[in-house]
């Protein structure tokens, strides 16, 4: 399969690795042109690319940039892109941590439901509730024991099975968590957020989900992570912080 992949950081890097391994053909690109991704790209074993040749014959699209850039992409980018395409959003809003506020989400919008309309067309919310080392490190092959699960949600269900496959792909167990409407269910604060959860663990946690309740302890969280990280945690320490942190909403 044909892949264009939008961004290389912490998510969109370790995809790229993980889905030319699983053998499709990823092209990368980011806002910042060619050549600052050829690098990346031949290490990679990715085709690199400009944003306005990214997607030239792709039989699915991922964008992994922070959510507000998602407002500064060209207009029509993906005007010319096949409605058979799915584009995933693999972006998570870290306001007063990253990101400046964006009016619509505050308000309570769900952050998924956001960017599509900054896209112009649907998308399919994926990866973006599993920890990148996770990701890059701890998938495992299909029906192994203890597979982690990735929650996708979305609208189309043609798409839903063509990303749940990528899911599957990349070495992890696809959770169908509904409509796009429902992705607040795996947004950060949320009970199954980034917690390296099992698909059968998954489920439930995304059920607890309480709405809103994320948004409200969003400052809290945010004031504890320079103190997590200024201890240098492991993995199972960043782990054990948010399934502690992420239980009771």
């Amino acid at each position: 399969m044909k892949i264009a992949i939008v961004g290389i950081g912490s998510i969109g890097g370790p995809l790229t690795r993980k889905l030319v391994t699983a053998g499709h053909e990823i092209s990368v690109a980011n806002s910042r042109g060619k050549d600052s991704v050829s690098a990346f790209a031949k290490e990679a074993g990715a085709i690199a690319c400009d944003l306005n040749d990214v997607f030239d014959g792709a039989d699915a699209v991922i964008i992994s940039i922070p959510q507000p850039a998602m407002a500064t992409l060209p207009k029509n980018l993906l005007a010319a892109l096949p409605s058979s395409v799915p584009v995933v959003d693999t972006s998570n809003y870290y306001p007063g941590l990253r990101d400046e506020r964006i009016a619509a989400l505050e308000n309570g919008q769900t952050e998924s439901v956001w960017v599509s309309e900054q896209l112009g067309r649907p998308v399919i919310k994926a990866f973006n509730n599993i920890l990148a080392y996770s990701l890059e490190n701890l998938g495992k092959p299909k029906d192994a024991e203890g597979r982690l699960g990735v929650a996708v949600a979305g609208d189309d269900e043609n798409h839903k099975r063509l990303v749940m496959q990528l899911v599957d792909d990349v070495g992890f167990e696809p959770v169908d968590s509904g409509s796009l409407e429902d992705s607040w269910r795996q947004q950060p604060c949320t009970p199954a957020y980034c917690c390296d959860y099992t698909a059968e663990e998954m489920r439930p946690a995304l059920n607890a989900a309480v709405k809103g309740a994320a948004a409200q302890k969003r400052e809290v969280f945010n004031a504890q992570l320079p103190a997590l990280f200024a201890k240098n945690p492991s993995h199972h320490d960043v782990v054990e912080f948010n399934r502690s942190f992420n239980a009771a909403s």
